[in-house]
């Protein structure tokens, strides 16, 4: 497979910005972070003026052409490239938009170095030609299914974590729940915080970190609810901390409710809905998935 070309970035310098640092246009103009411009002007291709490298402190002119390269630059994530479930959503030359796997981690960790959606998206970049790397944006816990934001390259993972937790980066779940919360919509906002003694358990507690999360009952059955979830804030395992706050634990939560994997081998939560502003043309994109078999026969 031919290698595709590395992503680039180009500005066409204007009257006003004449006589500015290449320095100043690659911050200004195309909204680079010191940490972007430092990692890719090593780069024998990294920092170009009308196809001449230059270094940061060069002055342009007038109607030149400023091009920086953002993707393809040294691997150091160390990823494995491994062949496995990859359902891509949607994809640009920015970044994927994933539909995830129940049973998959994000990231490679102690027992799953081989098996991770870094390791698929590695092969599926090395098959595929494409000179990107894994920047994971925001993060699923192993059990959850659904909507997941892979960033290509690292500017345009700095520009979307800015957007997290803000009105710009929205994420919408789904979850089945043991009982029907009460009242059936609201807002959870109760602070989160380690559970003394264990390494991956979180309980609410006065002391930790500020956390919210609306939900709405969409519907009943088999003593188990649908929830709709929206969260404000993004601390580890919040939506089922939360629904175990309210006396609804999800169905089959090993960690905060009753697990029971002839019923459901995973808490029952999905990713259902996700709304971004593009990192780069600034366009608004949103994905709806519909809810999973597994979690379906639960109501």
């Amino acid at each position: 497979m031919e290698l595709q070309a590395p992503r680039r970035l180009e500005l066409t310098v204007t009257a006003d910005q004449a006589g500015e640092k290449v320095d100043t246009l690659l911050h200004r103009g195309l909204g680079l972070s010191g940490t972007v411009i430092r990692r890719v002007k090593w780069l024998e291709d990294g920092i170009l003026l009308d196809g001449v490298r230059v270094h940061t402190n060069c002055r342009a002119a007038e109607g030149q052409r400023l091009s920086v390269r953002v993707s393809g630059g040294p691997d150091r994530g160390g990823l494995i490239p491994v062949p496995g479930p990859l359902d891509i959503v949607y994809e640009d030359p920015d970044l994927l938009v994933l539909n995830k796997a129940p049973g998959v981690p994000c990231h490679p960790g102690p027992g799953h170095y081989s098996d991770t959606v870094g390791n698929f998206i590695a092969f599926y970049y090395k098959k595929a030609g494409i000179p990107a790397g894994y920047h994971p944006v925001h993060r699923l816990d192993r059990g959850t299914s659904g909507l997941l934001v892979v960033a290509k390259h690292p500017h345009a993972q700095e520009r979307l974590k800015q957007q997290l937790h803000t009105p710009d980066f929205r994420r919408g779940y789904l979850a089945v729940c043991d009982g029907v919360p009460e009242p059936s919509a609201g807002m959870v906002d109760a602070p989160i915080g380690p559970e003394p003694g264990s390494l991956m358990a979180r309980r609410v507690d006065p002391q930790g970190q500020r956390a919210r999360t609306r939900y709405r009952v969409l519907r009943t059955g088999q003593g188990r609810a649908l929830v709709e979830l929206e969260l404000e804030t993004g601390r580890t395992h919040q939506i089922r901390v939360h629904m175990a706050h309210l006396g609804c634990p999800l169905t089959g939560d090993f960690l905060y409710g009753v697990e029971d994997r002839a019923l459901i081998p995973r808490p029952a939560l999905h990713s259902a809905r996700l709304s971004l502003l593009h990192p780069i043309s600034g366009e608004r994109l949103s994905w709806c998935l519909p809810l999973p078999g597994d979690m379906e026969k639960l109501i």
